[in-house]
């Protein structure tokens, strides 16, 4: 997290939480969806603005965390901005390095971070591949897909089935988090 995020939080440590206003779609893209959008449908299906500035993209990549519940946010200075998330929390980048038994893949998060290990590799209902990795849970870009599928065929990875709608509860994270009840 940012040292002027951190000062935030401790200058302004009671600034509500928002939800609703930031989505990530299983390409790895920021939207930012304002009230309208935000009535006019549900994200995935009504996307709204897609986040094209680099700094703003770096900015997000760099406050991105998750809570306790599972819940994924943008630390937005001393505001959290809870976000919805197509598929998962990470969008992973596959490339292939070399051919035939020579061949490594290497594997990054949207956010940048390297992956050094796959712990399991899952696929759903439609055909989207999904890594439990050292960084985190994440979905395989459709654009990288060729690169996946040649890491399967030699063995790298072994997809395990499991239907979608199961996997937020068994890799704890939330697609559409709500603000947590008060008691």
């Amino acid at each position: 997290m940012d040292d002027i995020v951190k000062a935030a939080l401790k200058k302004w440590p009671n600034v509500p939480d928002c939800y609703g206003w930031l989505a990530l779609d299983a390409r790895g893209d920021w939207y930012m969806r304002d009230e309208a959008t935000q009535a006019a449908g549900p994200f995935p299906q009504v996307k709204g603005s897609r986040v094209n500035h680099d700094k703003l993209k770096e900015f997000i990549h760099r406050n991105y965390d998750h809570d306790d519940r599972g819940a994924w946010f943008f630390q937005n200075g001393p505001q959290r901005v809870y976000l919805q998330l197509e598929a998962s929390p990470f969008v992973l980048l596959v490339r292939k390095v070399g051919e035939g038994a020579q061949a490594t893949y290497l594997i990054e998060t949207h956010t940048g971070q390297v992956v050094e290990q796959v712990q399991s590799c899952w696929l759903d209902e439609h055909g989207r591949l999904f890594l439990d990795t050292d960084k985190g849970f994440g979905v395989v870009r459709s654009m990288d897909m060729d690169a996946a599928a040649d890491a399967v065929e030699a063995g790298a990875w072994v997809p395990q089935e499991l239907p979608f709608a199961e996997m937020p509860g068994r890799f704890h994270y939330a697609l559409d988090p709500q603000p947590a009840s008060r008691a």
